[in-house]
Parts: C-alpha cells; sequence; structure tokens
C-alpha cells in the first residue's frame, strides 16, 4: 500500500492539470470492461483523465434491460449515452478472466455466494469448443458479443444506434501480449486493432 500512498503524494503536487478537470467531463468512449486488476483501461489506451468514462464489473458483464429493476451498470450506461453524449462505447474483455472461465467450466462457486449469484444471473453460458485454453480467448470473445447484443436493448443505446450517433465496438485484450483485437463486423472474427475511430 505505502507505494500507492507514496504515488498519489507525488500526483497532489501537479496540481496545474487537474484544474481544468473540475470544469467538467465531456468523454467521447464508454469503455466497459472488467474488474481484473490486470486490465487498466487508461494504460491500454493512452487515454488521459476525462477522456475514457468507465464501467467496470467483474466478467464485463453488461446485465439484461429490465426497466423496473434498477442497477448500478443501467444507471452508468443511460448517464454516459443520454447526459455525456458519448460517441463510442466499448467492451473489452480480456484473457485469462476468472468470470468468464468460471461461468464455462461451471465452477463451484459456493465459497462466493454474491459472485455465484451475479454470474448465474447476469451471464450467458459463453460458446466455447473446449475449456482447455488458459486464456479461454474463444470464450471471452464470444461474451463480448453478449454483451454488446444486450447493450443493443437498453433503449438509450437503440435510440442512439438507430440515429447513427453512437458506435459499438468489441475488444478482447491479452494481459499476456499486451496486444487488443477488435471484432470486425464483417467477419465476426477479432482482428488486431490497428484502424482508428
Amino acid at each position: 500500500m505505502q507505494p500507492l500512498i507514496d504515488n498519489t503524494r507525488l500526483f497532489e503536487q501537479r496540481p496545474e492539470g487537474c484544474a481544468r478537470l473540475a470544469e467538467g467531463q465531456s468523454p467521447q468512449v464508454l469503455f466497459i470492461t472488467c474488474s481484473d486488476s490486470r486490465v487498466v483501461p487508461a494504460l491500454i489506451t493512452g487515454a488521459r483523465p476525462g477522456e475514457l468514462f468507465e464501467l467496470r464489473t467483474a466478467g464485463h458483464i453488461v446485465p439484461p434491460y429490465a426497466a423496473t429493476t434498477p442497477t448500478g451498470e443501467k444507471a452508468t450506461i443511460e448517464y454516459a449515452v443520454q447526459v455525456l453524449g458519448v460517441k463510442h462505447v466499448a467492451v473489452c474483455g480480456h484473457s485469462h478472466c476468472g468470470a468468464v472461465a468460471a461461468v464455462v467450466r461451471r465452477d463451484d462457486l459456493a465459497a462466493v455466494p454474491a459472485v455465484r449469484d451475479r454470474l448465474v444471473h447476469a451471464a450467458d453460458e459463453p460458446k466455447c469448443s473446449g475449456i482447455t485454453d488458459p486464456a479461454v480467448a474463444e470464450a471471452v470473445q464470444n461474451h463480448v458479443l453478449t454483451q454488446l447484443e444486450r447493450l443493443r436493448a437498453y433503449p438509450c443505446v437503440e435510440k442512439r444506434l438507430e440515429a447513427g450517433e453512437v458506435q459499438l465496438h468489441g475488444w478482447y485484450y491479452e494481459v499476456h501480449t499486451g496486444i487488443v483485437r477488435e471484432q470486425d463486423a464483417e467477419s465476426g472474427t477479432f482482428e488486431m486493432l490497428w484502424g482508428s475511430w
């Protein structure tokens, strides 16, 4: 913990970059990813403070939309799309994802009932041809596609998609290489991320 505390002290000594942040935020991207500590959106994208609006959940799960059920995820998505007017929403899964692997392997999660209930009720079982891959790449990529489909069912997202005011992106981050792949809409496969938005 001490190195983190020391870094905050150093950060406090540079207030000149922080003053503009008090004026508000206007991020262009809602970045939905896993809570995994190895996934650091600003590090992956090079984003500076104020450039990404982040939603982090175990297994980068976007729960199915239900008008009567309030959730933190639903509130975050709605705020980003309706109030901040983000132009892009990226769902970024990652290799070696414990949540996705647990769903695919049907792990016994009795010792962590909140995790078990969350995964059972919020995650469809991702399609994969086998569970021997420690990176669970195929399962994670299919899981990303499921979350994108769920996003399309959110009324605020659906409306802005129809108006051409927002774009959805499916990403897959390899924690062991640093490579990011994006789902190609035509082929359906995840290809190296080279182009720009």
